[in-house]
Formats: structure tokens, C-alpha cells, sequence
């Protein structure tokens, strides 16, 4: 029996169609610049039930209201937004909301009442829609943790692209966010997961990108530990 407690990211265990789906989605993501990553793909119907019971006969915070889902169908996916915005920033979740319509993909922000930015899922007859070239869907990569950007496979130059993007120096779009990083990672110093070097850096701006998504990545599994 599957561990209840435990996510699963891995796209392959998604129906057929919602691969592709998920990798067009991706796709449209990367050229409009919306950086997002997965946090869960197939739910087996034990979890489900399990996380239902969260919040009613198990203590916690009510992460679902049903039952019944696509995720157990495989047919559905959530996903978190990359840093340095937060990790279910609205703005982020309504433009890849947006690229979801397009694509004929259902988003949990449409939804009236239950509300699930972070949600989409397909039909079981979801079809790629015309114009796209489905051998150029298939080879796209879909990330599943905040380690990075959104990174396509599709071609060599697309990998060089990104990683000379990730080893750039920082360069934060407003006072405002980096203002918000860099207390994030003097909390970080003060928790004793990384070291003040760390926020120095970021504060006379000499700190590459692919440090500091790492060291949000570090951050993040140590405090999951920690819970």
C-alpha cells in the first residue's frame, strides 16, 4: 500500500492526455514568462481520503472539500509558484489560469464558490488544440520542485538559454521584492539553516540566481523537516 502522507509529482503517472496537456501548459508558461512548478499529480483514493479527513477527524487546516477528484482519475495537477514571489502569488496563478483556458484546460480559479487557484485538471477526452506540434509538447520538461525556472527540452539552444539565465547575477524587478527576500533569508540566518554570508550577498546584489532559488529550495525542506 502507498504511503498516504507522501506527494506525487511524477507527471508519468498522469493519463496520456493530460501529459500532454500538462507539457502544453508548460510550454505556453515558458514563453509568457509565468514561472510555476508541479507539487502533485496522481492522488490514489486513500490520500484523497486522506486529506479530506484533514481539518474534520484529523487535526490540521482543511486542504480539500471532496472526496471525489481528478487527481485519483489521473487526470489532474497542482502547482506553486518559483521564487522570489511567494508561493501561491494570485497574480502568477490568474495569468497561468489564463494560459489554461486557452489551452482548453480546466483552472480551479473559475470554479464558483470552492475556489483553487493552484489547481487543473482536463476531461478524459481533452484533446491538444490544433496548431500545436505534439512531438514538440512531448519534449518538453516539466518541473517539479522550486528549484529553478520552468526549463524546456526541446532544444540545445532552449538549455543554454536557461542556464546562462540562471547564473546571471540577481536582479530583482522592484525595491519591494527584494526587499521581501532578503528578510526571508535573515529569518533563514536566524532559524540557523544558512549562513549570514548568504543575505550580504543579496544585499550588495552580487548573489546569482541559481543560489538563491537553491538556497529557497534548502529553506523550504528544512522547515518541512522541522514540522
Amino acid at each position: 500500500m502507498s504511503d498516504v502522507t507522501k506527494t506525487c509529482r511524477d507527471v508519468a503517472e498522469l493519463a496520456p492526455n493530460a501529459q500532454l496537456a500538462i507539457r502544453a501548459f508548460f510550454y505556453e508558461c515558458h514563453k509568457a514568462g509565468v514561472n510555476v512548478f508541479v507539487t502533485e499529480t496522481y492522488r490514489s483514493q486513500n490520500r484523497q481520503n486522506y486529506l479530506y479527513e484533514q481539518g474534520r477527524t484529523r487535526s490540521g487546516q482543511i486542504v480539500t472539500w471532496t472526496r471525489s477528484s481528478r487527481h485519483t482519475s489521473r487526470l489532474a495537477w497542482d502547482i506553486a509558484v518559483c521564487p522570489p514571489k511567494s508561493l501561491y502569488d494570485v497574480a502568477t496563478l490568474n495569468k497561468a489560469g489564463a494560459i489554461a483556458r486557452k489551452l482548453g484546460i480546466t483552472w480551479g480559479g473559475d470554479w464558483k464558490g470552492s475556489i483553487d487557484r493552484p489547481h487543473f485538471e482536463v476531461s478524459a477526452n481533452w484533446r491538444l488544440p490544433s496548431g500545436y506540434d505534439a512531438k514538440v509538447i512531448n519534449g518538453v520538461k516539466v518541473p517539479s520542485t522550486s528549484s529553478g525556472k520552468v526549463v524546456l527540452t526541446v532544444t540545445d539552444a532552449v538549455k543554454k538559454e536557461e542556464a546562462k539565465t540562471m547564473s546571471t547575477k540577481w536582479n530583482p524587478q522592484s525595491p519591494a521584492i527584494k526587499t521581501e527576500t532578503i528578510e526571508f533569508l535573515k529569518q533563514a540566518v536566524k532559524d540557523g539553516i544558512i549562513q549570514e554570508s548568504h543575505v550580504k550577498d543579496a544585499e550588495n546584489g552580487t548573489i546569482t540566481l541559481d543560489r538563491l532559488v537553491g538556497l529557497d529550495f534548502v529553506i523550504a525542506h528544512r522547515r518541512s523537516k522541522a514540522k
